[in-house]
């Protein structure tokens, strides 16, 4: 069982997770004690407890290459990565964050390299990978997370053009170019694991999020079809589609619903928010061997949002 965490401040919001319900809205302010028991910080990112690294950890040894880790979920799986004896390596375009992500795995015993790049850009991710390899060797496992929602919560012909393809570059054209050069480098050394980053939003119209719900169509189409051209080549591939996540991005989009946090919770089935240490789990249960059976599968971690 994956070892309990503490949260630890950070200075930076995160940018992930404003999907389904995050598109009703809340307010940034205080939970109740009871909502706050079950609630993520979203202002912290997860850390061991413990402060030290396991270094015959579930994942000892294993080489994680992650995209868009500087915040959201990419931090708190590296962290859970790192801290379970994992070699991570990681990117995002925010270096100042990428560095204290960096620094933060570093000071409680783990292994990580942060290294800016951007998604939508090729050359980018070509570099990303090869600097991977470079330095540890191989990679065992990728968790391609990057990923952004439209800035604007319109309506599809309020959508400006640009911000439609920035979406849809980030994340869909973003998961073909990882899944392009990860994919080269495991055939190589004969296997790996890869996990997507898709949404409820892949399955469900929300409105005023159109672009995003869009790209994340696409996730689930990559993900399809890269699990059955690289069946019988030892590599697993398989997606998480989470519904609410507990972060200031999410938040925020309910705040500006007009709704307060408590009440975006109750269009979630379990009537909570799932957290990113709840995300980090699903994302290292299908990374571990125990998942051996999943391929492409697209896993529902939505807490009962596609039922």
């Amino acid at each position: 069982m994956m070892k309990r965490f503490k949260f630890l401040p950070r200075s930076a919001l995160s940018r992930r997770q404003m999907l389904t319900v995050g598109a009703m809205g809340a307010t940034g302010v205080a939970a109740t004690t009871i909502a706050a028991q079950v609630q993520a910080n979203t202002k912290t990112p997860i850390a061991p407890e413990t402060g030290k690294a396991k270094a015959q950890g579930k994942f000892a040894n294993k080489v994680v290459l992650i995209t868009g880790a500087t915040s959201g979920i990419g931090e708190g799986t590296a962290y859970a990565f790192a801290y379970e004896g994992a070699k991570v390596m990681f990117c995002g375009r925010r270096e100042n964050l990428g560095k204290q992500v960096e620094a933060k795995i570093k000071g409680f015993g783990g292994e990580a390299t942060y290294m800016r790049a951007d998604v939508r850009q090729e050359a980018d991710v070509k570099a990303f990978v090869d600097t991977c390899v470079q330095k540890y060797g191989r990679i065992d496992i990728a968790f391609n997370n990057a990923g952004l929602l439209n800035p604007k919560l319109v309506r599809l012909h309020e959508q400006s053009t640009s911000d439609f393809l920035d979406v849809l570059h980030t994340n869909a054209l973003g998961e073909f170019l990882a899944l392009k050069y990860e994919i080269p480098q495991m055939l190589k050394q004969g296997g790996g694991c890869i996990v997507n980053m898709a949404s409820v939003s892949g399955y469900k119209g929300f409105t005023e999020i159109g672009p995003y719900s869009v790209s994340k169509h696409a996730v689930l189409g990559l993900t399809k079809v890269a699990a059955l051209e690289y069946a019988k080549d030892n590599i697993r591939i398989t997606s998480i589609s989470p519904g609410g996540v507990d972060t200031a991005m999410l938040r925020q989009a309910r705040e500006a619903r007009g709704l307060t946090f408590e009440e975006g919770s109750k269009f979630i089935p379990i009537q909570r928010t799932n957290t990113v240490e709840e995300m980090a789990r699903a994302v290292m249960l299908l990374s571990s061997d125990e998942a051996s059976a999943f391929h492409g599968s697209l896993v529902d971690v939505t807490s009962g949002m596609l039922d």
